[in-house]
């Protein structure tokens, strides 16, 4: 009998994970904006509508990982031809990197609920990068059993991802932001 409660002790740190609530990115409700300033007198701005992914327990107690894809092809513009020209190869090149990928160091608990950094890896153009996120108090009820809004705030250089066209024209700064609904994921 003593055998058998040592074995369901030790069974249980991999119970305990197992059932931890995993969480999905809405497709639906979730976006990226990006605003670039240009000729130092306007700024143009652009959104993804295809933003996916999940987000995960980390590797310590009350703690996650963000993994999010964006659809390049997803971009929306003011108009057709600044639509074409960043999905053109200066810019995203979406004919080569369809997509944008992020993927963040573990973030405590208590980092979400009052606010702080999100750090983590960019791809963009099949470049990596680390990126720094400000993160918005969010708070969600733990765990989330309805839909839950994490906004974030960045910024990148476009010459750390090789869109080094354009450089008189285009500020090398750009505001990238992330509106996230997060939705309990069932498996």
């Amino acid at each position: 009998m003593r055998r058998i409660a040592l074995y369901l002790l030790l069974l249980l740190p991999a119970y305990v994970s197992a059932i931890e609530a995993d969480y999905r990115i809405d497709p639906a409700t979730s976006q990226a904006t990006f605003q670039v300033r240009v000729l130092w007198l306007e700024n143009v701005d652009g959104h993804f509508t295809q933003v996916i992914g999940d987000v995960v327990p980390g590797p310590r107690p009350d703690s996650w990982v963000v993994d999010a894809t964006i659809a390049v092809n997803s971009v929306a513009m003011s108009s057709t031809h600044l639509r074409e020209w960043v999905l053109a190869r200066p810019f995203f090149d979406a004919g080569h990197h369809p997509v944008i990928h992020f993927v963040s160091d573990p973030i405590a608990q208590a980092q979400l609920d009052q606010g702080g950094t999100l750090t983590g890896y960019l791809t963009l153009r099949g470049v990596t990068a680390p990126i720094q996120f400000t993160v918005q108090p969010s708070h969600c009820e733990s765990p989330v059993a309805v839909p839950c809004q994490i906004l974030l705030s960045g910024r990148v250089h476009r010459s750390t991802f090789g869109m080094n066209s354009d450089r008189l024209a285009l500020s090398d700064s750009v505001d990238l932001n992330l509106s996230i609904t997060l939705q309990p994921e069932s498996r």
